[in-house]
Parts: C-alpha cells; structure tokens; sequence
C-alpha cells in the first residue's frame, strides 16, 4: 500500500503518510484514512516525505479532505514536499488552505 495512517496521541494529530505515488489510485484508502478521526483530533498532517509524484486528482483528494475536516479540526498541513510537489501545492494556491512546510 501506498499510504499509511497513525494517531499521534501527544499532539492530537492524523498523520497520513502518502508513499510514492499520490493519484487516482489511492481515492479509496485516502478517504478511508480520515473517514473515522479519533475524536480527539486536533491537526491532520499529509506527510509528503516519500511521494515522488502527484496528480490534479491528488489535489481533488486534498481539498475533499479539507472540506469533509475543516469544521472539526484546528489545522490540516501538508509536509515535507519535495521541491517539486511543493512548487505544485504553491502554483495551486493550497497555501491559502493548508499550512505547507
């Protein structure tokens, strides 16, 4: 699988963890990962830190995820991009929806 998810219960944090490739491929597990939130949840976290590689339905993902959260979380952030697919993110504006680092 391409995607793994963990509960930081330290920080109250999602972190979802996309792997190579973020496309079409992963809408099922994607959305299935912040489907049940721990009711804790503060943050939500996409860490970027292995994908190589992200298409326009990997931003539909983002911002679904970001519509379906927005009322029950505090920040949702997007990690350690790469050059590449931070200039993406950048060049789509997600700077003004997530916190991009």
């Amino acid at each position: 699988m391409s995607l793994s998810q963990h509960y930081d219960s330290n920080n109250n944090t999602l972190v979802i963890a996309i792997k190579d490739k973020f496309d079409f491929n992963l809408v099922q597990d994607f959305r299935s990962a912040y489907a049940d939130i721990h009711p804790d949840t503060k943050n939500v976290e996409v860490d970027l830190r292995e994908a190589s590689y992200m298409d326009s339905s990997a931003l539909g993902m983002l911002l679904n995820m970001h519509k379906a959260l927005k009322d029950q979380v505090t920040e949702i952030s997007i990690s350690n991009a790469n050059a590449q697919l931070k200039k993406i993110l950048q060049i789509s504006r997600f700077d003004k929806k997530f916190t991009i680092d």
